[in-house]
């Protein structure tokens, strides 16, 4: 009996071994942030070629769930593909070094397109296939959030929550927003109108700390550091000078570098990815009949132009004019009663001018301009949306400003730790 007793306690220790292993090792694979990344590859910006590189080079310490293309212009989910070819070459190189990585093939099945168009005036369309897989993963049962990192347009995740609002409960957001604001203003404003219980980081300035490097050793500067760090290392570092002849840009790589350092439940405070303060309203100005230099908004605010025409027999939201500011056009669309509306973000601080165009004879040739200013979110207006308690943006203490860019020095004061961080990885990929 004291044989039998001791081989059961024996068989029962080991037991618990194994299964305390198997449960620790589900641990800290449900400890992985889960993430899907939005990003508009492919477009008008070669950048989120670069930060697709590094993506894939740090796969090993996310649960990625999803790659999203969402762009502006001609890029497609082709675009992440043929990253995923260019990565799976470098692939058994890397393996050794961060076992846990991906496979080429898992990133595949994971790739969707979303939608390839600015969302109208009333910030939603279609289902795409993008939005579809944001709102199948939000609602897997998990422990943790789903992190959605918007690197472009935000219309796939606007589309999501139309379709879908209770995902709010599972997600978080970090959007890169400034120039993709501008292009996203309708998906964007539904949002913030519609959704303002979010959880959101809306990155307009701050991200721009990663490639401001004017305080920057020489080695880590943008032109010195693909010579220094990643020439000859893989067809990985092959591919990488193909974008900005190799100089470092990565404007959406700080939604990443969030969750690799630092507590990402605390936006407030420090990390890679940035440090960000509640605002608890997004600025927007509503003129009706236009707007003049005597009129200053905030950059980054929602700029909404209504101007009063005849009454037409056309759906509501139909493009009907167009706007041209700063030297580019944005379509205007039709409300009803004969109210015609238009939106525009600008990216900075700027004196700006717009004209439209229509064969509409009262909506053609309407001139005016507007001011610009920082900090965001500027001053209160009656026409501002009011944002849940969750809702976080560029700090906007000037200290922390690098020229007029607000908040960016919250990036670029680890641009060192995290580059060489980095340069570690590229290591792995050397001959």
């Amino acid at each position: 009996m004291i044989c039998n007793k001791s081989i059961l306690l024996a068989f029962v220790g080991i037991f618990i071994f194994f299964g305390s292993s198997s449960c620790q090792a589900q641990l800290n694979e449900s400890a992985k942030p889960r993430v899907i990344v939005s990003s508009d590859i492919g477009g008008t910006d070669p950048d989120d070629f670069q930060s697709m590189i590094h993506l894939m080079m740090y796969s090993d310490l996310f649960q990625l769930e999803g790659l999203v293309s969402s762009p502006f212009g001609d890029g497609t989910k082709k675009d992440f593909l043929d990253m995923i070819d260019i990565y799976e070459k470098d692939y058994k190189q890397l393996l050794p070094n961060a076992p846990e990585l991906p496979t080429p093939k898992s990133l595949r099945e994971i790739t969707k397109q979303g939608q390839k168009d600015a969302a109208p005036f009333k910030g939603h369309t279609t289902p795409t296939e993008g939005s579809e897989w944001i709102i199948a993963c939000a609602k897997k049962k998990s422990d943790q959030p789903l992190w959605i990192m918007v690197w472009g347009g935000i219309e796939d995740l606007a589309q999501a929550l139309h379709d879908a609002p209770e995902i709010k409960e599972s997600i978080r957001v970090y959007w890169i927003g400034g120039p993709n604001k501008k292009w996203s203003i309708n998906a964007y404003s539904y949002i913030a109108e519609h959704h303002p219980d979010l959880w959101m980081i809306e990155a307009n300035a701050t991200y721009r700390g990663w490639f401001m490097d004017n305080d920057s050793p020489n080695d880590l500067k943008g032109n010195a550091y693909y010579e220094n760090y990643i020439q000859g290392r893989g067809e990985l570092g092959k591919d990488f000078i193909k974008y900005y002849d190799g100089n470092i840009k990565m404007g959406d790589t700080p939604s990443l570098a969030y969750l690799m350092n630092g507590d990402p439940n605390n936006p407030t405070g420090e990390s890679w990815g940035g440090s960000f303060e509640k605002i608890h309203r997004s600025s927007r100005n509503v003129f009706k009949g236009g707007s003049s230099l005597q009129d200053t908004v905030a950059a980054y605010a929602t700029v909404e132009w209504r101007f009063i025409g005849p009454e037409i027999s056309v759906p509501e939201d139909s493009v009907v004019f167009q706007i041209e500011v700063q030297n580019q056009t944005w379509p205007g669309y039709y409300m009803g009663d004969g109210v015609y509306g238009v939106r525009y973000s600008s990216k900075k601080p700027e004196q700006g001018s717009y004209k439209t165009s229509s064969s509409i004879a009262e909506l053609d040739g309407l001139e005016g301009s507007y001011i610009s200013t920082v900090p965001w979110p500027g001053k209160a207006t009656a026409d501002d949306y009011q944002l849940g308690p969750n809702w976080y943006s560029d700090r906007q203490n000037p200290a922390l400003f690098i020229e007029d860019q607000q908040g960016a020095k919250t990036i670029s004061k680890y641009r060192k730790e995290f580059l060489m961080d980095w340069a570690e990885r590229w290591k792995w990929l050397e001959k």
